[in-house]
């Protein structure tokens, strides 16, 4: 049934009125505007305001906008570091099926205007507006400024980093209350670049959004501006006929990851870009990931890659300067939501300084700042964030495994004081499935970095990372332990190497013990405590 004959049903008509719209509201245009607003996490604290600006713009470009407050914003700075983790990654599909039942049960939208905040949050809606196809926009929240602490910046991961420091009397307590306290001045998300502010750069890297909305802060007078012109933007959108999919293009995509290559985002970002695409219907795998990053420069290094935080990147030209200098790497000749790309990028100008946005002839380096490794510990494929390993590191690194079947066992051995140089500690059963719920570990990767082991100690794992993540960190070992991958078969003591130039991950042992060592294992069980994670497990198990 049409959107008009749906307003026309009388009983509909009815509810409609019953929630203060009045008739020439009702017969306008409806768009809805998702978001979800909530006062435990810094990224959603401010969406109710947004969405009053969103809703303005509608309002004089002649629709009518009705706000949502449908999904999941967990806080992964919360959830981090205990069992509250495993409900993160799950949240991204709860975020998808909240927006498709609202829409499709109610079946009178015309367009969807989406406020996407924090790490989970925004990929489920990029989910639904490829699912859903209708003309769609999208808000995303904005960074936090970051602290200061005795004029030096700091954020989210420096808290996550005073752990190991604090435990081991590297730091003071009165310093380490300082840190906390400061770390998280403002509301938006957390102020480097990570998971949050890495799906707000792809989003409006793949045309999602108005030009400089990643980067534009929340606490900035100019995110409001943006807002409302978003809000006129989605009626230019329905009158065109331009949908998500006409936007969500295949070439659309490859701009994104080019870009989210180019920037040195977040390791997740290859977890939800697939699900991303696979919703419009665009296959991508590892191995095309992996080629768009080897013909991709690193452009750009934030924190936890180094000192500048996102509020040095909007103040450096933002996204619209990123792909300007990446144009000549670009399919130019796709669609955004204010025109054509090549179109958009004619707007920017470009000061050509390069103190924290380089040029591709002069790139921090020649490849992309994410690498898929393989190699026989991770035959279906690992993660690494590349550009936020110290140049330092040799290019092939060998060490001695410290093997730990939970996130938390590691993490007390990094704060005991029992870690050396040259460990690789192997954290498992922390999958999809093994978790379950594939948790991330900010804690045990920035105690290895409060510590000053950053460039001697790696860590290899089945689970996943923060944005917040650096060193030698791999992640998204396939297959995972839970369902008798590799990673399952070491033991401590055992040497391994990462090979960064051919980007493997290999267990130094013969094929005979890796043989009996198969048939001897045994799955190591964690509970699925509730039937949202047992599901999530389910349908790991069940592709394997």
């Amino acid at each position: 049934m049409q959107v008009k004959e749906v307003k026309k049903l009388p009983a509909a008509r009815s509810c409609l009125f019953g929630t203060r719209l009045d008739k020439k509201q009702i017969d306008k245009p409806l768009i809805a505007i998702f978001y979800s607003q909530n006062e435990i996490t810094p990224g959603h604290l401010h969406l109710e305001d947004l969405a009053a600006y969103i809703q303005r713009g509608i309002a004089e470009a002649g629709g009518c906008g009705i706000r949502m407050n449908a999904g999941i914003g967990v806080c992964d700075g919360i959830a981090m570091g205990h069992d509250g983790m495993k409900y993160s990654l799950p949240s991204r599909e709860l975020n998808r099926d909240c927006v498709v039942d609202m829409v499709m049960s109610h079946g009178i939208f015309e367009g969807l205007v989406f406020i996407g905040a924090c790490d989970k949050n925004i990929p489920g809606y990029l989910m639904a507006a490829a699912n859903l196809d209708l003309p769609t926009i999208f808000v995303t929240t904005g960074p936090m400024m970051p602290g200061t602490i005795s004029g030096e910046c700091v954020d989210v991961v420096t808290s996550f980093s005073a752990d190991a420091q604090y435990a081991l009397g590297k730091i003071s307590t009165q310093e380490y209350e300082n840190i906390i306290e400061e770390s998280c001045p403002t509301c938006g998300s957390c102020a480097g670049l990570f998971t949050a502010n890495s799906m707000a750069c792809v989003t409006e890297a793949l045309g999602l959004t108005i030009p400089y909305m990643a980067t534009t802060h929340a606490v900035d007078n100019k995110k409001y501006r943006l807002a409302t012109e978003s809000g006129r933007r989605i009626m230019h959108l329905i009158e065109k006929k331009i949908t998500a999919k006409a936007v969500m293009t295949e070439k659309a995509f490859y701009n994104a990851l080019a870009v989210d290559m180019a920037i040195g985002a977040s390791t997740n970002t290859v977890l939800h870009v697939p699900a991303i695409a696979k919703e419009a219907g665009i296959i991508l795998d590892l191995d095309r990931i992996n080629d768009i990053s080897a013909r991709t420069p690193n452009i750009l290094k934030l924190s936890p890659a180094s000192r500048f935080r996102m509020v040095d990147f909007d103040r450096a030209g933002g996204i619209p300067l990123v792909m300007s200098r990446l144009k000549s790497l670009l399919h130019l000749d796709v669609i955004t939501v204010t025109g054509p790309l090549n179109e958009r990028l004619k707007m920017v100008l470009d000061h050509e300084k390069t103190d924290v946005i380089k040029n591709i002839k002069e790139p921090y380096s020649k490849t992309g700042g994410i690498a898929v490794y393989r190699g026989n510990l991770a035959p279906s494929g690992s993660v690494i964030k590349e550009s936020a390993v110290h140049p330092s590191v040799p290019t092939e690194f060998e060490g001695t495994a410290r093997v730990f079947n939970d996130e938390s066992d590691a993490t007390r051995y990094i704060k005991s004081g029992q870690i050396q140089k040259g460990d690789i500690l192997i954290i498992r059963y922390e999958g999809p499935a093994g978790g379950p719920g594939m948790r991330e570990m900010l804690y045990p990767t920035s105690s290895i970095s409060g510590l000053g082991l950053e460039k001697e100690v790696a860590l290899i794992t089945d689970g996943r990372f923060s944005g917040g993540t650096a060193g030698i960190c791999i992640g998204h070992v396939e297959p995972e332990a839970y369902i008798g991958g590799p990673i399952a078969l070491v033991q401590t003591g055992d040497k391994i190497t990462i090979n960064r130039k051919t980007r493997e991950i290999n267990l130094l042992i013969s094929e005979t013990e890796f043989a009996k060592r198969k048939q001897d294992w045994k799955r190591v069980e964690k509970p699925a405590d509730t039937s949202l994670l047992q599901n999530f497990r389910n349908k790991f198990t069940e592709k394997s």
